[in-house]
C-alpha cells in the first residue's frame, strides 16, 4: 500500500532508541525524509546512517537536541525547516522509563525528571511545530503514551503519570487540529523487546526475567511484541489513509488490555 507519505518530513523524537529507531526506518521506507532526532547524538547518527545505507527512498538527518530546552528545540526546528523546508509528521517518542519506586518511596529528583522530560519534552516540541503543521494544512502527530499509562504501572508513578498525560496531549490537539488537515493519535504498546518475542513465558522465566514472563503470560498471545510491530502503526497513523483517524488511543498490545480468564 502507498501510503502518500513519500517526500513528507517526519521528526521522531528518541529517535535513537529501540522503538524510535523502527519508527524512523520504516519512515524512510516508506519515502519519509526522516529527523532522528535525540539527545544521544552518537546513537542518532548511527540510526541514521543505516537508513541512508538501506533505505529505498527517504534521506535520514541526526540531530542533537534536548527537549527540555526550549531555545534548543526552536533552533533544531528551524535547523530542519532549512534543511527540508518544513515538518509534516511529529512523532513523540521520546520518554524516560527506568525507575522503579513504590509511591511512598518515590524519589523527588526522579518525577521532576520524567515529567520534565516525558512531558514538558512533548509540550516543548509539540507546540513548535503543530501550529506550523495547522497553517500547511496538513499534518500528523503520534504520541507514545503506555499500557501504563492507560491502566497505571506498579511503581512507575512518574511514567504512568506522564503518560497518561500523552493521552490528553493526543487528544487535545486531534480536537484543535482537526478543521485544518492535523490528525493526533495515542498509541499505547504492551512491551515490545524484539528480541525476545519468540520466546514462550517459560523461556522468558529462564532466560530473562520473571518480570517479563509474567506479562507473556497475561497476554493473550502469549508473547512480547516487536518494535516494528509499533513502528508499523505509526506508519499507518501517519499515511493519508488515516486521514479520518483522529483522536484515537490505539493499543498494540498482543491483547493483554482483554479480559480472560
Amino acid at each position: 500500500m502507498d501510503l502518500g507519505i513519500q517526500d513528507r518530513t517526519a521528526v521522531v523524537t528518541g529517535g535513537a532508541g529501540r522503538i524510535g529507531s523502527a519508527d524512523c526506518r520504516l519512515l524512510a521506507n516508506e519515502g519519509a525524509d526522516v529527523v532522528v532526532l535525540d539527545v544521544d547524538v552518537d546513537g542518532a547518527t548511527t540510526v541514521a546512517e543505516e537508513i541512508d545505507e538501506t533505505a529505498d527512498a527517504g534521506e535520514a538527518m541526526a540531530l542533537e537536541c534536548d527537549l527540555t530546552d526550549r531555545t534548543d528545540v526552536a533552533d533544531s526546528m528551524a535547523e530542519v525547516r532549512e534543511t527540508f523546508g518544513g515538518v509534516d509528521v511529529l512523532v513523540n517518542n521520546a520518554a524516560m522509563v527506568d525507575a522503579r519506586s513504590r509511591v511512598g518511596d518515590y524519589d523527588d529528583d526522579v518525577w521532576d525528571r520524567d515529567v520534565e522530560i516525558n512531558l514538558t519534552g512533548t509540550y516543548n516540541i509539540s507546540t513548535e511545530l503543530f501550529p506550523r503543521m495547522c497553517e500547511r494544512g496538513w499534518g500528523r502527530i503520534v504520541n507514545m503514551s503506555s499500557m501504563a499509562g492507560w491502566y497505571g504501572g506498579f511503581g512507575q508513578f512518574s511514567y504512568s503519570a506522564t503518560k497518561a498525560a500523552m493521552i490528553g496531549v493526543g487528544r487535545t490537539m486531534a480536537l484543535e487540529g482537526a478543521q485544518s488537515g492535523v490528525t493526533s493519535n495515542v498509541i499505547a504498546p504492551n512491551i515490545v523487546v524484539g528480541a525476545w518475542a519468540d520466546m514462550s513465558p517459560d523461556e522468558l522465566r529462564e532466560n530473562v526475567d520473571e518480570y517479563y514472563a509474567r506479562i507473556a503470560d497475561a497476554t493473550p498471545m502469549r508473547h512480547l511484541g516487536t518494535e516494528e510491530d509499533v513502528a508499523n502503526m505509526v506508519a499507518y497513523l501517519c499515511s493519508d489513509q488515516a486521514s479520518y483517524v483522529t483522536g484515537q488511543v490505539i493499543g498494540v498490545t498482543g491483547g493483554i488490555d482483554l479480559f480472560s480468564f
